[in-house]
């Protein structure tokens, strides 16, 4: 069997998969298919898309590290699976007017800068591997993302905590690419 072909590789493919959808239950709530649906299950289905998703993110790591299963390509789909994740419900709550356009514009912007430094990192043999404040600010991210789903109290105080610890994060990964 091709090495690349594993469980941690099928489990970013599996988020990448569910990105579209968590977009779905997020933006197309005027659809037919969901005219009899009370707009509530659209959040509670949208969350529990999110929450799968987000928990195959802890175990593809987990495993590839565990199992001794890192590959190239997994260094490859892991933060590409994250990325869309982040992508759709970011894009679905901002459309949703749940998600402040500035909050969003600021994440994805160090999201797409931060991308383009790792490409850069990887073509000088750099270390890309992600920051303990990279994996803070994911794991904050996917909270604000579950609580502004939900719609539930504080979700866009945590959404801005997710915009500061996002722009430190990049901060912290722009300073060590041109130090070390």
């Amino acid at each position: 069997m091709n090495k690349a072909l594993n469980l941690p590789n099928a489990l970013a493919l599996f988020r990448i998969a569910l990105a579209p959808l968590l977009l779905w239950f997020l933006i197309d709530r005027d659809s037919a298919i969901f005219d009899t649906w009370h707009p509530s299950w659209l959040d509670y289905f949208a969350g529990l898309v999110f929450v799968i998703a987000s928990v195959t993110d802890f175990f593809d790591g987990f495993i590839a590290r565990k199992w001794d299963q890192m590959t190239k390509l997994g260094a490859i789909l892991d933060p590409l699976a994250d990325k869309m994740l982040m992508l759709a419900g970011f894009l679905g709550l901002m459309v949703m007017d749940r998600a402040s356009a500035w909050a969003v514009f600021l994440i994805l912007s160090r999201e797409f800068f931060i991308t383009g430094l790792r490409v850069m990192a990887i073509g000088e043999g750099k270390d890309v591997a992600a920051s303990m404040a990279g994996k803070v600010k994911t794991v904050v991210q996917m909270i604000a993302i579950g609580f502004l789903i939900m719609n539930w109290p504080f979700a866009t105080t945590l959404l801005w905590i997710a915009v500061a610890l996002t722009l430190y994060s990049g901060y912290e990964y722009t300073r060590d690419y041109f130090t070390n």
